[in-house]
This record gives C-alpha cells, structure tokens and sequence, in this order.
C-alpha cells in the first residue's frame, strides 16, 4: 500500500495556506477499494464510514459500488443525503439507540450487528423481520487497538444470542469479528474465520442457516512499523473460507473496511508554535494536537513526521504536543526531531486519512482541522509558481 506523495502542491500549500489542514487524494480511496476488491473473493465492502466521512470520500466510494457500514443515524442521514440507498447500509454498531433502530429499519437498511440479547430486544421492537450478525470477541493481541473488551462475545453464548434473535421474529444472518484495529498477524484471519465457523456448525444443525461472514476490519496502513499487504490477507481469507465454510451454499463474504481504505489517502500539515526548554527536556508545540486531528497518539499510535527541509539533519529527542492547556495534548512523549527545529517550520504527518479529521473538536474554542481535496488545493492555488522542484516528491 503505497503512501501519499508529499507533493510540490501540497508543500506549497503548507507554506500560504492556514494551518494545519489535511489534504486527501481519492485517486488512493479508490485505488484501496480496486485492490482489496481484487483480493478477497467474491467480497463486498462495506466502507467503516467512521474512519472519515470527508463527503469526497463518501462519493468516491459510492461511484466504485462500495456499500456503508454505519454506526448512527446521523451516518446514515449523511449517505443518503449522498444519495446512497439504504439498501447499501449496514448498521454495525452493536449499541444503537432504539430510535436510531426505528429509523434506519423505516428507511430500508436491513443488516443489524448484535452481540447482547437486549439489543436483540431493541432490534426486534423496532425492526421486526430484521437480519442480524452476530459479532464473536477475538483475541486481537497483535494490534494497535484490541476491540474485542468492548465488542463481540464468545461462540457458545453468540450461538445462543442468534437462537434468541430467531425466537424474537429476526433473522440470524451471520457471525462478524475484528481482528483488532491495524493487525500485524494475517494469521487472526484464519483463527477468526474457524471460531465463526463453529456458529455455522452448530446452528445448521439445529436447522439455522447462516448466509453471512462478516470479516471486520483490522487491514493496516504501512506506518512505521512492517505490515501484512491486503494481498497476502486476502490469500489467508480465502483459504480459510474454502477450508472451514466451503460447505454453506450461497455464502456472502463482505469486509468493513476503515483505515486501510483511507489512511495513505491523508497528510497534515501543521507548523510550529514554539519551542521551550522544561529542564533538560526539548518541547515542540504544533498548531494541531490530539484534539485536533492527532487523538489515536494518545495510545502512542506512530505516524511518520517530517520537518520541511530538515529532513536529513541531526535530530535529538524531544517532546511533541499540540496547542490547548491540557496536558493530555501530548502527541509523543518521545520522538526524534531535527536539532535546529524552530518556529514556524512545517510539520508533516504522514498517511493521516484515517481517524484523524473525523476526531477533531472545537475545544477551548480551537477550530477543527480543515480539510481539503488534492483537487481544491490545485483550484486554490491556481496560477501559483510552485518553487519546489517536482524532483522533490517524497
């Protein structure tokens, strides 16, 4: 998975527009798309519309045929008002409001995840006739962000959440699992894949037949650390599918991606506001932070950074944060930066599509990160001399 070039445009656009901003190339979501499209049989995707929902991207995605996992009304309102029919959606949140139930099944999504036999409840008073997936908690130690303590459950209780579902007027339709937020294991595929196929197991023999596997998310972005490629995930999915599925007929197989749909899509751009002294400690503080675009540092989530220009100086360790009086806008307690770093420099935040702008607030009255298109940075600076050599693309 290729990265986003840091562009003469993108350069020149750091250095006359406000700061920080995250720039997108939908040339790379849709390219995402194609590749994983190509590498995982016969599956649909269902873009995690949490990941960004940058209307760009939402429409990128629409016009290749992906279909929407959401997580709220308000997601659903955004797609359709996108005109992307509800009949492309899939509500994968498993702690829904019960309205939030009620409009979504009035507006024609049909898919419902559960893993807790009251969100059964509140899908059957409210969506009767409902599909639901069921969602399994997997051990999900080898990535950045383990999501089965919150989501999913074990198979023997899921088996009985999805009998309780048919007993309610649902439909069990399926087993889902995340492998955990960027997984280094290709491997946690296939152990996913045999624990979803002991639901398959045992409902059909109790005469529920399963049509669905739900594969989650969890393909990483190429950051610091060395990463599986969708390819090589794709070829363990699918031999663990032909291998523990390839008796259910008619099996549909959809992914929900996120991040690896749009994290190489993005770069921030950000400047430096002032450099200090705390003891023996170098500090650096930017103009965007954690509350601003940069939340998932707070779990020490590396990106790449690069300093306009210095690229190739000396660096010592120093201290990075972001701009608001709370200490928690700490980006890295711990990073290498150029020495000579000062006021004013550009900061770059490499492969920041994903979780970044969708996180931003307005605290202590600071405005999100704006966000603009590779398209309307070039209509913006229309007519601009870019003095940055095209040789100079990183």
């Amino acid at each position: 998975m290729k990265k986003l070039k840091l562009t003469p445009l993108i350069r020149r656009a750091a250095q006359v527009l406000e700061t920080p901003f995250l720039v997108i190339d939908n040339s790379y979501v849709k390219e995402n798309y194609i590749r994983l499209k190509n590498s995982i049989n016969n599956v649909e995707i269902f873009y995690a519309v949490k990941a960004n929902s940058h209307p760009s991207i939402l429409e990128t995605l629409r016009d290749v045929g992906s279909s929407f996992d959401v997580a709220s009304k308000g997601e659903i309102v955004k797609l359709m008002n996108l005109g992307i029919p509800t009949e492309r959606m899939s509500f994968g949140n498993t702690i829904k409001k019960e309205k939030d139930i009620k409009f979504a099944w009035e507006n024609g999504v049909e898919y419902f995840a559960v893993d807790a036999e009251m969100e059964v409840e509140k899908i059957a008073r409210n969506a009767p006739g409902a599909k639901v997936y069921g969602r399994l908690a997997m051990s999900s130690n080898d990535s950045d962000w383990p999501l089965s303590g919150k989501f999913g459950t074990d198979v023997d209780h899921l088996i009985h959440i999805l009998k309780y579902a048919k007993r309610k007027g649902l439909v069990p339709y399926g087993v889902s699992f995340h492998v955990g937020s960027q997984s280094y294991n290709k491997y946690k595929w296939k152990e996913a894949i045999l624990s979803a196929s002991e639901v398959f197991e045992k409902l059909h023999k109790e005469n529920i037949d399963l049509k669905l596997l739900n594969i989650g998310g969890g393909i990483p972005v190429q950051h610091i650390k060395p990463v599986p490629t969708v390819e090589e995930i794709g070829e363990v999915v699918n031999e663990a599918v032909h291998e523990y599925l390839g008796w259910v007929e008619g099996l549909r197989i959809i992914a929900e991606p996120g991040r690896s749909m749009v994290g190489n899509a993005g770069i921030i751009a950000s400047k430096v506001l002032l450099r200090s002294r705390k003891g023996t400690q170098t500090w650096v503080f930017l103009d965007v932070g954690v509350f601003h675009g940069l939340m998932e540092t707070i779990e020490n989530f590396r990106y790449e950074v690069i300093v306009e220009g210095k690229e190739s100086t000396e660096t010592m360790t120093m201290t990075l944060a972001g701009p608001t009086c709370d200490s928690v806008d700490t980006i890295y307690d711990e990073i290498e930066l150029p020495v000579n770093i000062d006021y004013n420099d550009i900061v770059y935040f490499i492969n920041t599509g994903a979780y970044t702008s969708e996180y931003a607030t307005y605290f202590n009255g600071i405005e999100p990160i704006k966000v603009y298109t590779i398209e309307e940075l070039e209509h913006i600076l229309q007519g601009e001399f870019l003095p940055i050599s095209e040789n100079s693309l990183y």
